[in-house]
């Protein structure tokens, strides 16, 4: 028999007889009214998800991962406050109705059945995937996640802290809120859980805010892969700067107090705390999967025996709330007005076409305090005789330094955060004086942990900071890529727009240093970000178009909502001279302050009619050099600077190469580069004659050889000379 509905099966006759499991005694702290409701949210949870089970057969429903045996929740947010950020396990539906219960207006049945059905009038997602959220109960949209939403849940607990000595224009969360996050045993063990824990650790025993609690949903099993007896417990108990509750969460009245108790602890000491809530998996995994085709069947009876349900009735039943009968009544009456409501439910409309399901992949605009950019009394105070300085050339790390100053001067609610960014200034001095001029909260050091970097960012964008993380090296960004695609991109998608976070990420990457790092430190592959809808990526070459580029980025990110890659060459940094040594040729003037680079605005050097060469970065340098040597030849060509590398300012581009032949220099990979999709365009536009310069499918070397893989001047000259005289 169908194991779903030996459970239900189970509740009705049990119940019926009063043969209720063994359990303790009542754990005072709930009032029956509020108990009695906790256990109308639980029914409500199993009674949708026996629903979906029915809607999925039908082909009326969709994939969708139960909460049954997970309904213990329901006293976690009942121990919370509706305005506490709630980043949620996929199993939380029981968390979600019972918070729903705390906020006038909310009706979970059929925001769930819509969500079951993917209907376009689902108002979480508008019918793009199951997810449990809800911007006015306070739960950003998670969707089968393991534990990825957990370094957020750092970043925004972190944020109330930061908020109260600078509150942002955008600040959702209250001073004395406080984050959760919930997961289960097997994520537990997840690269991204251990490391947002150590971070939340490591940040609290510094005596920084960290107000974050950690709950932890223990059935004993991830799919088919058991945890250890214990090992929970002897892995999380004792972690410096965190405290340790644990809790029966089939015991509705216990699961309460501990969570009461951990909450009050979270709120009052500005520290985290970890809950571990025993639980049980009822059914499988999800969808179609058998328990017992890989657990023995009497462990899954046992499972089934310890039914939530039947705790909850029991415990009504001793502490006189609820009879039995009355019990058994809610049970049938909510399985009836569920049923009920699905049949108009599947009649709801879906998205159709294309566009419906991309309408949210660019978040929406907001309305943001006008800003003139820095004053000049704020500016004369902090940079002094800088300013003077910035009349004249200076290469591009400097300038962005400046940009940063400018920036920040700006905009009280930008953050910059990452390994080595504050004190230090960063690898390569980029951000020198920055913390010193504006503080340890503003210009953050961060432990080594590029996915607690990111979700810090992300986390703290939730709260209306401006976020601008910095990822030391290209190549470290691979060991968090996740944040980006899975959390930061994906969320405005899953949540209609309704919720965002947005920020301008900075990365010191690409090839051409010499003789350091090897490829670790010389990565010239952006293959990973190219594919990820949304995201903006940047990629300037001289110090005047990073510092309009940042600025720009900088407004999309907090006027637009947007995320923005700002990808910084680092072997341009110190980059002075073009074409022969003292030349200076490469060094710019700062830029006012007023003055931005659009998205659909290039770069284009020179009237050149011969040849148009297609690049940016660092290729944009080089092509600068092969220009004069190709001039030397007799040949004039125009060099286009593509500055944003997604999306591309295709109409700008095509006007600009006009009918030249075209030559793409690109420093990222022949395979998966920017050239290949610049071919494919061209190609769309009916321009035939296309040659490309890639660096060659290599990791880079350290040494004298650390450029023989990438484009080169002498490179260029050839491959120019080859389009325009092809041999015979």
């Amino acid at each position: 028999m169908d194991r779903v509905q030996i459970v239900h099966e189970n509740f009705l006759r049990r119940v019926d007889a009063q043969d209720f499991p063994d359990g303790g005694d009542v754990t005072p702290g709930l009032g029956f009214d509020e108990a009695t409701d906790l256990f109308r949210a639980q029914v409500l949870s199993r009674a949708l998800d026996l629903q979906s089970r029915v809607m999925q057969k039908q082909g009326q429903g969709f994939y969708t991962i139960g909460s049954s045996g997970h309904e213990g929740m329901a006293a976690i947010a009942h121990a919370l406050r509706p305005d506490d950020i709630a980043f949620l396990h996929y199993r939380d539906a029981a968390f979600q109705i019972a918070r729903a219960g705390q906020v006038d207006g909310q009706d979970m049945l059929r925001d769930m059945l819509l969500s079951f059905a993917c209907s376009a009038e689902d108002p979480t997602s508008g019918g793009r995937h199951k997810v449990l959220g809800s911007r006015a109960l306070m739960i950003p949209p998670q969707t089968s996640t393991i534990a990825s939403h957990l370094p957020k849940a750092v970043g925004a607990a972190h944020a109330i802290g930061l908020a109260r000595r600078n509150p942002p224009e955008h600040r959702i969360l209250p001073r004395d809120g406080i984050a959760m996050c919930s997961f289960g045993d097997a994520s537990a063990n997840h690269s991204t859980a251990q490391g947002a824990i150590n971070a939340a650790c490591w940040t609290s025993v510094q005596g920084v805010p960290m107000p974050l609690l950690f709950v932890c949903e223990d059935n004993g099993i991830g799919i088919s892969t058991k945890t250890p007896f214990g090992w929970i417990k002897a892995s999380m108990s004792a972690r410096p700067g965190m405290a340790y509750f644990e809790a029966d969460g089939l015991d509705l009245f216990a699961a309460y107090a501990a969570a009461k108790e951990a909450a009050d602890f979270v709120r009052t000491h500005r520290k985290p705390a970890f809950l571990h809530l025993r639980t049980v998996r009822l059914y499988g995994h999800a969808g179609a999967d058998v328990a017992t085709s890989y657990l023995p069947k009497a462990e899954v009876e046992a499972d089934e025996a310890n039914d939530p349900l039947l705790h909850s009735a029991r415990l009504l039943a001793a502490a006189g709330a609820l009879s039995a009968k009355e019990a058994l009544s809610i049970y049938t009456r909510t399985l009836e007005q569920v049923a009920e409501a699905a049949q108009d439910i599947v009649t709801r409309p879906r998205l159709k076409t294309a566009q419906d399901v991309m309408a949210s992949i660019v978040p929406p605009e907001r309305a943001c305090a006008p800003t003139n950019g820095p004053s000049a009394q704020d500016r004369t105070d902090m940079l002094g005789n800088e300013i003077a300085q910035m009349d004249n050339p200076q290469p591009l790390s400097k300038i962005i330094n400046w940009a940063l100053h400018d920036v920040m001067l700006a905009h009280p609610e930008t953050l910059l955060m990452g390994e080595d960014v504050g004190r230090k200034g960063g690898v390569y001095g980029v951000t020198q004086k920055l913390q010193s001029r504006f503080g340890p909260a503003r210009v953050i050091d961060t432990l080594l942990d590029e996915q607690s970097i990111l979700g810090f960012a992300i986390g703290a964008a939730h709260n209306g900071f401006i976020p601008m993380p910095e990822i030391q090296f290209l190549a470290y960004l691979h060991n968090a890529e996740d944040q980006l695609r899975g959390e930061a991109a994906t969320l405005p998608f899953f949540s209609n727009g309704q919720w965002t976070n947005p920020m301008v990420l900075r990365i010191a990457g690409l090839g051409y240093q010499k003789g350091f790092g090897g490829h670790f430190h010389n990565d010239n592959s952006l293959a990973v970000l190219r594919d990820i809808p949304g995201i903006i990526i940047a990629c300037p070459s001289t110090g005047a178009d990073a510092a309009m580029m940042l600025r720009e980025a900088h407004r999309l990110a907090r006027e637009e909502q947007r995320v923005v890659v700002f990808v910084e060459p680092i072997a341009l940094y110190p980059m002075r001279d073009l074409l022969e040594p003292g030349d200076g040729a490469w060094m710019t003037t700062y830029p006012a302050p007023d003055r931005r680079i659009s998205l659909q605005d290039i770069g284009v050097h020179g009237d050149g009619g011969d040849l148009a060469i297609l690049t940016y970065g660092n290729g944009h340098y080089l092509s600068r050099q092969a220009q004069a040597d190709l001039s030397g030849q007799g040949i004039d060509a125009r060099v286009i600077d593509l500055r944003w590398l997604a999306p591309l300012a295709e109409d700008a581009i095509i006007d600009a190469i006009g009918d030249r032949p075209v030559l793409i220099v690109d420093e990222c990979r022949r395979t998966g580069g920017q050239a290949e999709g610049l071919m494919a365009l061209l190609a769309e536009r009916g321009i035939s004659r296309i040659a490309r310069l890639t660096a060659e499918d290599s990791f880079i070397a350290t040494g004298p050889a650390y450029a023989a893989t990438l484009p080169s001047r002498e490179g260029i000259v050839a491959a120019a000379s080859d389009l325009l005289n092809p041999s015979v």
